[in-house]
C-alpha cells in the first residue's frame, strides 16, 4: 500500500482552504490545517477521514510559528503517512474593500502583512520540507483574478495578489533546480464569506453586488478545490478558476482598453465598507 502524501493548508478553517482540505482528504492525503480560527479548523477536520488530519493554530505573520507548525504537521502525518510534507498551500488571506483614501494605516498594513508577508514567510518555511520530498513536491499559492487586472474598490487587496503572482513566478525559477514545483490559483469572485473577523469586521457583500451587476460569475468554492487538485498534478504556472478569471485574463491581453472602460463603469468603488 502506498504511503499517503501530506498537504499543509493555511486558511484551513473555512472557504477555499476548507474545500481544498476536503478534496485532498477524500483522495487519501493527510491534511495539516493551519489557521487562527481553532473552531473553524475543528469543523474542517470533522469533514476529513478520521486520523488523516491535524490542526495547528498559526498566524501567518509569525515567521517562527511557521517553522513550528510545519514540524508539528510532519510529526502528526508520520503516524499514518510518510512524515514528509509534499504540498504547502499558501492560502490564508483577508479582503479589504472600499476607497483607498478611506483606509487607515492599520487596515492597510494588516492586509499587506497577512496577504503578502504571510506568503513570503510561508514559502521560506516550506522550502526545506518541499526540497526533502522533491521531486513532485509543490508550493501552491492563492492569488486572484484581482492579480490579473486591478480591481477598483480593492486597491490594497489587488496589490497583494499581484505580489503573490510575482512571488509565484520568481520562486518557479528559483526552486526549479530543487525539483519543487511552484504555481498559483487565480480565482474570480468566490462564493465564500471571506469575513475579516478581527479587528474590523468586513464582508465582501459590496463586491459581490458589483460583480453580479457587471454580469460576472460567482464561482463555487468546490470548483476552486478541483482546480487546486489539478494544479498540484499538472505543470501550469497560473491556474485561472472560473469564467470571470478567464474573461479578465483574455480582456487584459487582447482588449485592455475595453477592460479599462468596463472597470471604470461597472466596478468603480462605492466608498465606505
Amino acid at each position: 500500500m502506498a504511503v499517503s502524501k501530506t498537504i499543509f493548508i493555511t486558511g484551513g478553517a473555512s472557504g477555499i482552504g476548507r474545500a481544498v482540505a476536503v478534496k485532498f482528504g477524500s483522495e487519501g492525503w493527510f491534511v495539516g490545517l493551519a489557521d487562527v480560527n481553532e473552531g473553524g479548523m475543528k469543523e474542517t477536520a470533522a469533514l476529513i477521514p478520521a486520523g488523516k488530519s491535524s490542526t495547528h493554530k498559526l498566524d501567518v505573520r509569525d515567521r517562527v510559528a511557521w517553522d513550528e507548525a510545519l514540524a508539528a504537521c510532519a510529526k502528526a502525518s508520520a503516524k499514518t503517512g510518510s512524515g514528509t510534507i509534499d504540498v504547502v498551500f499558501n492560502n490564508a488571506g483577508i479582503p479589504l474593500g472600499g476607497n483607498l483614501v478611506e483606509k487607515n494605516v492599520a487596515e492597510i498594513e494588516r492586509c499587506l502583512d497577512i496577504n503578502l508577508k504571510g506568503v513570503l514567510f510561508g514559502a521560506q518555511a516550506a522550502h526545506p520540507w518541499l526540497k526533502a520530498s522533491a521531486p513532485g513536491s509543490c508550493l501552491l499559492n492563492t492569488a486572484s483574478a484581482a492579480g490579473i487586472y486591478g480591481t477598483p474598490g480593492a486597491s490594497v487587496y489587488s496589490a497583494t495578489k499581484f505580489g503573490v503572482r510575482a512571488i509565484t513566478e520568481c520562486l518557479d525559477g528559483e526552486w526549479s533546480p530543487d525539483g519543487i514545483k511552484v504555481c498559483d490559483l487565480m480565482p474570480g469572485f468566490i462564493d465564500t464569506p471571506l469575513i475579516d473577523m478581527n479587528p474590523n469586521q468586513q464582508s465582501n457583500e459590496g463586491i459581490r453586488e458589483r460583480v453580479l451587476e457587471a454580469g460576472l460569475e460567482i464561482t463555487p468554492v468546490t470548483e476552486v478545490a478541483e482546480a487546486a487538485w489539478k494544479a498540484v498534478h499538472s505543470d501550469t504556472l497560473h491556474n485561472r478558476v472560473g469564467k470571470t478569471a478567464h474573461r479578465i485574463a483574455f480582456a487584459a491581453r487582447w482588449m485592455p482598453g475595453r477592460l479599462r472602460k468596463m472597470t471604470r463603469t461597472n466596478l468603480k468603488p462605492r466608498g465606505g465598507k
